[in-house]
């Protein structure tokens, strides 16, 4: 590795903003997340011994059997979305500011948008955000606009990073608060939404839910309208495929982790956040969105309709400081979604459904192994153990399976438990495997 700066340019750096060392510029940093210094030989090698001893260092990541969820999931890539999103003038392409120059990507995303329209049931959709939490925060955030009301009503089944993540939006300003629907059987106790949702924003809702189950969304949002409170919906993109739409169950904004729509897991991220609302909201919607027009010959054309950038519009005015989007893989998710089409998305969710549901069946066959709800799940569940489920998984992943995540970190008052996954990745043999390794790891 070559690095220009000289120690003298660094001192000069440091003293230019103000700090007195490296380790003062990042004192905000938990420690956790700072790397160690690098083990390097102590004599310099030679760019084949470089590459070799690269080459075994990386020949110890462990591929293990994966039945972890959580958010991001294993899914099967059709070889057509590499080859198109390979393509340079997508691969390449910049902010199509210019239209004339750019008709090509301005078509993908408008086509992106159309998509996620039709998957969530909304009016509107923008460009894409960041990922599924950005999505989710940036939506609550609107809320809070709509409304002018400070107070956030969520479920205890939304997941824990969308949390952190909304609470950084307003981390400074104390009179916000956030009040956690409390859990019943795995899913929001309906009956405490009244009560409440006086006073509130909104109401932000995740389904199917951190713990994998299925929220029953009716009659959700006029609970919320009652109170004067919209309705936040976050939903897996590829559980629509059988669920019903957020806008169907008059959801005001609705969102999603788009990473299940062709893109790789690739140690988190890039990652796509689809946010999408009813038209009524469109003006609160945050990053950019595509039109599609005519010129002055009449021939069809797109263009930035909607555009939150800096350069065109007062800071007090943006609806967000987010102005660009995830254009390469919402292009992904888009020739995705066109190759599996209505019907196609349908049996992948069934799918998916169905492998959750036989990993169920085989797990809760075990001894001292019991599922912790009875209600619906899509393709992922909460799974009771007999030990600390934490043990249990570092002992399977010795035999190379991932048996799941262990919940106690996030969910203690849940107990011993695993949030077990099941994709159309997976086979009968591979679910037999994981039955094996959770009976070994007992």
């Amino acid at each position: 590795m070559y690095i220009p700066h000289t120690e003298k340019d660094k001192e000069e750096m440091l003293k230019a903003i103000g700090a007195a060392s490296f380790k003062d510029l990042v004192k905000q940093v938990p420690s956790k997340f700072l790397s160690p210094k690098f083990d390097l030989p102590a004599q310099s090698l030679d760019e084949g011994q470089a590459a070799a001893r690269l080459a075994a260092l990386a020949a110890k990541n462990c591929s293990p059997l994966s039945f972890l969820g959580a958010g991001a999931y294993e899914r099967y890539t059709p070889a057509a979305v590499k080859a198109i999103t390979s393509r340079t003038e997508f691969l390449t392409a910049y902010t199509p500011y210019q239209p004339e120059a750019s008709q090509g990507t301005l078509q993908a995303i408008y086509e992106f948008q159309s998509t996620v329209c039709a998957l969530y049931g909304m009016d509107c959709a923008n460009a894409s955000m960041y990922d599924g939490a950005s999505s989710f925060a940036e939506a609550v955030r609107a809320a809070v606009r709509v409304t002018g009301r400070k107070k956030i009503v969520y479920a205890a089944g939304v997941n824990p990073q969308y949390m952190d993540t909304l609470k950084t939006y307003f981390a400074h300003s104390p009179e916000y608060s956030y009040v956690k629907v409390p859990m019943k059987d795995g899913v929001m106790d309906r009956d405490a939404l009244p009560a409440l949702l006086e006073g509130a924003a909104c109401l932000a809702v995740q389904t199917p839910n951190f713990l994998g189950l299925i929220e029953n969304m009716d009659g959700a949002a006029e609970t919320a309208k009652k109170a004067g409170a919209l309705l936040v919906a976050a939903a897996d993109p590829v559980s629509l495929g059988i669920l019903a739409a957020p806008g169907e169950y008059g959801a005001d904004f609705a969102v999603g982790e788009g990473q299940s729509l062709g893109l790789p897991l690739a140690y988190g991220g890039p990652y796509l956040g689809l946010f999408s609302c009813k038209k009524e909201h469109v003006r609160q919607m945050p990053g950019r969105i595509c039109g599609l027009t005519k010129d002055k010959d009449g021939r069809r054309g797109f263009v930035l309709t909607l555009q939150a950038r800096e350069q065109h519009i007062r800071r007090d005015k943006a609806a967000s400081n987010i102005c660009s989007n995830e254009a390469l893989c919402a292009l992904a998710a888009t020739v995705y979604s066109a190759l599996y089409g209505p019907e196609g998305l349908k049996e992948l969710a069934e799918a998916n459904a169905g492998a959750a549901a036989y990993a169920a069946e085989r797990l809760s066959s075990i001894k001292g192994c019991s599922l912790k709800f009875k209600g619906p799940f899509f393709n992922e569940f909460v799974l009771s153990v007999p030990g600390k489920a934490a043990a249990m998984r570092e002992k399977a992943l010795g035999r190379g399976v991932d048996i799941g995540l262990p919940l106690a970190p996030l969910f203690p008052e849940l107990g011993e438990t695993l949030l077990v996954c099941a994709t159309e990745t997976k086979t009968a043999d591979d679910i037999l495997k994981l039955e094996t390794a959770v009976k070994e790891a007992i």
